[in-house]
């Protein structure tokens, strides 16, 4: 069985307080619930969530060593990290799929939020579905695996 690595960056432990309008009401339990629930028999779900960059690089550089799989999104690093999108390049280089993920539409909100700098070495990218984003990008992982 499949371990997917689902990795979320800065303020999403808010998730179900924080803006609901724009990241609806729903926590990171629930769409832990979601996702293990999506995974059936095919894969495990290891969810994470941090604001500290230094540990999201350190979670990438882990991806590599044990060749997982990972869904990331990155929030606010989305938009500066080099250094995660350096960490996460080393994931996709290695041959391992990482999905770029986002519960908002990144284009449809303010300018600066426009601009990904993990997009270009992702595997693939999806955003703007809520938790179905996330849903979506098992999908692809469990299908590329």
């Amino acid at each position: 069985m499949t371990t997917v690595l689902v990795l979320n960056g800065p303020n999403l432990s808010r998730l179900g307080s924080r803006e609901p309008d724009v990241y609806g009401s729903q926590d990171l339990e629930a769409l832990r619930a979601v996702l293990t629930s999506d995974a059936g028999d095919e894969a495990t779900i290891e969810l994470r969530q941090t604001d500290d960059e230094g540990e999201m690089i350190g979670w990438m550089h882990e991806a590599v060593d044990s060749r997982t799989p990972v869904i990331l999104n990155p929030a606010a690093f989305t938009h500066y990290s080099y250094g995660l999108r350096d960490a996460a390049a080393l994931v996709t280089k290695a041959g391992i799929p990482l999905v770029e993920v986002h519960i908002s539409n990144p284009h449809a909100r303010e300018t600066f939020r426009h601009t990904s700098v993990i997009s270009g070495i992702a595997t693939g990218v999806i955003a703007g579905f809520g938790f179905d984003s996330y849903r979506l990008a098992l999908r692809a992982i469990i299908g590329l695996n």
